[in-house]
Order: C-alpha cells, then sequence, then structure tokens
C-alpha cells in the first residue's frame, strides 16, 4: 500500500516537472521567436548594410580630401599670383626710378652739348666782346651725379615644408571608433530612432529670465528648464514662460553652472567657496569641496557620476574630475604626451557627456571643442569650420549632446551653434534664429534645444531634428 502511494507521488511529481519543463520550452520558443531570433537578424542586417555602405563612405572620404587638396591648390595658385602682381609693381617701380636718374642725364647732356656748341663758336670767332664775357662750366659739370644702381629684388623660397606639419595642417583623420552596444537590456527597450537635421531650424519659444547676464540653462523635463545668471538667483521657468521657482546659493553668489540628476536633483557649482552643491525637496547640501582648485562647471554623467571641470587658484590649470557622490575617481588633465588637453585659465569651460561616453569640452580660449574617450585618451579636437560668413574666431562655449550623438556648441561672437557628428566632423550651423551671443546649451529628452543669450538674458528653444 505505501509502495503504490510512493508510486503515485513520484508519478504526480513526474507529471509536474513535465509540465513545467514544457511551460519553459514554450517560454523558450516564444522568447526566440519574439526577442532573441530577431534581435541577432537586426544585429546582422545593421552589419551587412555598414558592409554594404563601406565603399561608398570611403568614397566620399577621399572626394572630400580630393576637394580640400583642389582647395590648397587653388590658394596655392592665388599666394603664386599675388606675388606675382607685387613683383610687376616692384617692375614698374624701378623702371620708374632709373627712367627719372636717364631722363636727368639726358638733360645735362643736352645742356652740355649745346654749351660745347657755344665754346667752339666762340673759339672760331674774332669778336672781342665774346671772348672776354666768356665764363667757364667746367666746375658746374664736373659735379656729376652718383651713379645709380638700383638692385633686383629677391625672392627667398622657405625652407621646404616639413611633410609631417604639412599633413598635419591639410586635416586629420580619426581614429576607427568601434561602440559596442548592450543588448541583453535593449531586448524589450525601444531603439532610438535615426533623426535627421531639419534643412531650416525653427524657433518655437523664447522665455524671458530677467537675468542681466543669463550664464547656465538646463532641463529639468520637456516642461521645465532650471536658469542661472548673474545674481544669486537660480530660477526654473515652465516652457510658457512662468517662473515657478526660485532658489538662492548658499554663498549669496552668482554665475553658478547648474544640472540635474537622474533623480530630478538641482546640482550647481560656486567657484566662490570652492562647492558643488545639491538641492534636494528645497534643501541645499553640500556635496563637494575643493582645496586649491574651484569649481567651473559641470554635468550628470549616463551612469550617475559628476563631471567637473575646475581651474587651480592661480589660473595657471585647467583639468576634469570625475566623481561618485563626493569621491573622485578620475582626473583628465594631460594627453599622451604630457601637455595639457585644456587651456590653463579660469575661462569658463562647459562640459558635457556624449552618448558614447566621450567627455566633451568646450575650450573657449583655446578655440578648440576638445573630445577624450571615457578613459581620458584624447580623441580629437574641432577648431571651427570655413566660412566666408563667420568673420570672428571660434570660441565655443555652451555644448551639448542629442540622441543621435551629435555635438552641438556655442559661437558667441558669430551668434551661430555648430553641429558636429560624434567624430568631429562639422554638419551644418543653426544660425537663422535670430541667436545673439549664445552661450550656455542643453537638449531635453526630445531633442529640443535650449539656448542661453548672455545678454538678452533670453532662453530660445529650437526644434532642428525632424
Amino acid at each position: 500500500m505505501a509502495s503504490e502511494q510512493h508510486g503515485r507521488h513520484k508519478f504526480v511529481e513526474v507529471t509536474e516537472v513535465f509540465k513545467k519543463k514544457k511551460d519553459d520550452i514554450k517560454k523558450d520558443t516564444q522568447e526566440f521567436q519574439n526577442h532573441i531570433s530577431p534581435t541577432y537578424e537586426e544585429i546582422a542586417l545593421d552589419l551587412e548594410n555598414q558592409l554594404a555602405n563601406l565603399d561608398g563612405g570611403y568614397e566620399k572620404l577621399t572626394t572630400t580630401m580630393s576637394k580640400q587638396g583642389e582647395q590648397w591648390h587653388r590658394e596655392i595658385d592665388i599666394v603664386i599670383n599675388k606675388m606675382k602682381t607685387e613683383l610687376g609693381e616692384i617692375k614698374e617701380k624701378h623702371r620708374d626710378i632709373l627712367q627719372k636718374h636717364l631722363n636727368e642725364i639726358k638733360q645735362i647732356q643736352s645742356l652740355i652739348k649745346e654749351t660745347l656748341q657755344t665754346i667752339r663758336k666762340i673759339e672760331k670767332s674774332t669778336e672781342v666782346s665774346s671772348t672776354i664775357e666768356y665764363s667757364s662750366k667746367i666746375r658746374e659739370f664736373s659735379k656729376f651725379p652718383a651713379k645709380v644702381q638700383v638692385s633686383l629684388p629677391t625672392f627667398i623660397p622657405k625652407p621646404a615644408i616639413d611633410r609631417e606639419k604639412l599633413y598635419s595642417l591639410f586635416g586629420q583623420i580619426t581614429p576607427l571608433s568601434t561602440a559596442t552596444e548592450e543588448n541583453v537590456l535593449s531586448l524589450n527597450q525601444p531603439k532610438t530612432s535615426v533623426r535627421e537635421l531639419l534643412d531650416k531650424p525653427e524657433l518655437v519659444a523664447t522665455i524671458q529670465t530677467g537675468y542681466k547676464e543669463l550664464h547656465s540653462v538646463t532641463c529639468l523635463n520637456e516642461d521645465r528648464i532650471w536658469t542661472s545668471g548673474e545674481t544669486n538667483d537660480i530660477k526654473c521657468f515652465n516652457i510658457k514662460g512662468s517662473l515657478l521657482q526660485t532658489i538662492k546659493t548658499k554663498s549669496g553668489r552668482g554665475h553658478n553652472d547648474i544640472t540635474v540628476d537622474s533623480d530630478g536633483n538641482l546640482l550647481y557649482c560656486d567657484w566662490t567657496d570652492r562647492t558643488v552643491n545639491i538641492v534636494k525637496n528645497g534643501q541645499t547640501e553640500e556635496l563637494i569641496r575643493l582645496q586649491g582648485w574651484k569649481p567651473d562647471n559641470l554635468c550628470v554623467t549616463s551612469t550617475g557620476d559628476l563631471l567637473l571641470t575646475m581651474f587651480s587658484d592661480d589660473r595657471t590649470k585647467s583639468k576634469v574630475v570625475r566623481y561618485s557622490g563626493s569621491t573622485e575617481k578620475q582626473t583628465i588633465q594631460f594627453d599622451d604626451e604630457g601637455k595639457s588637453l585644456y587651456s590653463g585659465n579660469g575661462y569658463t569651460k562647459y562640459i558635457t557627456e556624449n552618448r558614447n561616453h566621450d567627455i566633451c569640452v568646450a575650450d573657449c580660449e583655446a578655440e578648440a571643442v576638445v573630445v577624450v574617450n571615457q578613459d581620458g585618451k584624447l580623441r580629437w579636437r574641432y577648431t571651427g569650420h570655413p566660412s566666408v560668413t563667420k568673420n570672428e574666431p571660434f570660441e565655443p562655449w555652451g555644448i551639448t549632446t542629442d540622441s543621435q550623438s551629435r555635438i552641438l556648441t556655442a559661437d558667441s561672437d558669430n551668434h551661430c551653434i555648430h553641429i558636429l557628428d560624434q567624430n568631429g566632423q562639422f554638419l551644418r550651423y543653426i544660425d537663422n534664429c535670430d541667436l545673439e551671443d549664445p552661450t550656455c546649451l542643453c537638449v531635453d529628452n526630445n531633442d529640443n534645444l535650449f539656448v542661453c543669450e548672455f545678454e538678452k538674458g533670453n532662453v530660445k528653444k529650437i526644434k532642428y531634428l525632424k
């Protein structure tokens, strides 16, 4: 009896295990069909597309190089023609100098001939009066003019151009950048769709902040922004321009850079007391206090770390430091050759992180956007784009990135925004929205761009993607 009961119990266990395994097999089948297999198909298709577009992409690069070469040839021809024109002008001056002196000599020669004819006439004459009145001209004509020798100009060719220097001046080929994305986390998440640039960006809204010098803006969400200016008030506005909240800085000083963390908490740095502060539920807490350095600008990374640009007390050194909370994790200051990555001074250096984890700094005094990878290795520098309409030097201020890993930086003196791809290649300007002295930038989750106008105190919301 006991044995029979034990057998039935064992049969039930096997049945349950069998049923559970059947359920697991069904779930696995669905997972393979609905997620795993389509994801691999998508990855394979993406790789096939990349391979299919490989030749075309490299052909575009070589075409760009060829156009650059043609431009260089044109510029060299312009230089040569300009020098030839200058040489022609010098030649005419040379001719004029010689001709002037020759005319003077010929005039004297004519006088000498006339004098000689007069002397010979007197010599043959028997008239007493003309002989007695004769006055010698020898002394007058013996004062010979200086002999003029005008030397030809010389052309001094510059020493042969160093090929490596020429190579660096011609352009830069960025190294291959291989970005890997963790697909396990993205199986059930929508992928970021490709969004192209609008042919003509559109001004959506203008928010008047009341600042005389608008220093910083950051997006809290799609409807709200935080702003900071010359006063100790950090203000929160909605997209309609209504003031929703004001926070006073602890030091009572203005010109503070601001950002927001993933929980919506406001962070601001205060260079006057060397602190970085966080505002939680209306209460301000000191997060970081520096020694020997002053905080400049900051951003929060995708992993929740804090990136902070700072300058030394004597304003001779600058660096980027990564923090986890208040703990220093990484310092970025020098390249592989030991040279400073950033200009050493107290000028503003806005900072942001790209989706590929590159760290992008707008170094206005160096007239460059400096981009390093997450390990702090220099990837590239962007020093502006040649333009016949942008006449002022490129001095980047604000910087931000969007969902497409594009980089946007404010060119304040030329009143425009430069849009770059993640490898530093110029894509286009935003220069049609009546921007004036743009400084700080930020992008919301829908890729709307917010631009500070420094002296007007306005924040402009701009749509630039399709």
